[in-house]
């Protein structure tokens, strides 16, 4: 059996966000469609409704956004009846193109942060791992810049951290990606192959790494849809001292959800140059276009 990773990526807009993450959450094949099952359960028990009937998706940026966190607080914790029909009138109203009413605003905000807890669990339940690089947002190399056409440093060690996770695990991996549009998606795939074919650390990860991803529509992956969630909380919340990055962070975020995402993180050993060292599934890289330190 094998592990799949499902991918995604935030602050790459160069929006809002303070820092550009990419990674995901690594889920066995043999827990997925129970997972699936789970969600989609949550996702009823939360809001009441699939969203997707009323053409939302669940995404990490929306279910933890400002404005509905500020909804939920205008309400005491409303009890699940009526939350469901508030929610119902919500959504209902949007498709409408009219302005719900306020208990519908706080119904549907106070379904959105359960739901965000509630994936949580489910990656818990199932034993699913989280990988994430950071870099700071809006990195660029340098003028004199060599490498274009390689994967970034950030990029290849979240491979090295898969790798050191499946060897661990002597199971095999997949990634899973969220797909954008094709002529990005090509160029990504072109320099992860000529990483896996063309370097002596990418042929050895093979053993373990399929490096043939495969591309899905978010909206219909429960997968893609939590790591969009987890890699949005690592953005705003998930910090360490020894970073020193000084960047903006969202309080209820780093209090509520970054303790969840350390959890869940792969935790093992790497090893290079004969030596073995503790590595984690979540790091942050300053610089993305230097070589590593040796």
């Amino acid at each position: 059996m094998s592990w799949l990773l499902f991918m995604d990526e935030s602050g790459h807009d160069h929006r809002n966000m303070p820092m550009e993450v990419r990674g995901g959450v690594a889920i066995h094949a043999s827990r997925i469609w129970d997972f699936v099952r789970d969600f989609h359960q949550a996702e009823l028990d939360c809001f009441g409704v699939r969203l997707a009937e009323y053409s939302k998706e669940i995404k990490g940026s929306k279910l933890l956004d400002l404005k509905r966190v500020k909804w939920a607080d205008a309400s005491a914790t409303l009890d699940a009846n009526i939350r469901h029909n508030g929610v119902r009138r919500f959504l209902t109203k949007g498709l409408q193109k009219e302005s719900p009413a306020a208990r519908d605003f706080a119904a549907y905000g106070q379904a959105s942060i359960l739901m965000a807890h509630a994936i949580f669990d489910l990656l818990h339940k199932h034993n699913a791992k989280i990988f994430a690089s950071l870099i700071p947002c809006g990195a660029k190399p340098p003028k004199d810049y060599q490498y274009p056409h390689f994967l970034r440093k950030d990029h290849i060690f979240l491979q090295e951290r898969f790798f050191y996770f499946l060897e661990m695990e002597q199971q095999h991996g997949l990634f899973v990606m969220d797909q954008t549009e094709k002529a990005n998606d090509r160029r990504f795939v072109r320099k992860l192959q000529d990483y896996y074919l063309k370097t002596a650390a990418g042929r050895h990860r093979t053993r373990w790494i399929v490096p043939a991803p495969l591309f899905v529509d978010s909206e219909m992956s429960p997968g893609v849809q939590a790591a969009d969630l987890c890699l949005y909380c690592i953005n705003w919340g998930f910090r360490l001292p020894e970073w020193s990055f000084t960047g903006p962070q969202r309080d209820d975020i780093a209090i509520g959800f970054a303790p969840r995402c350390h959890a869940l993180q792969f935790s093992g050993d790497g090893y290079r140059d004969g030596k073995t060292f503790k590595t984690y599934g979540i790091f942050y890289v300053p610089d993305p276009y230097t070589a590593r330190d040796k």
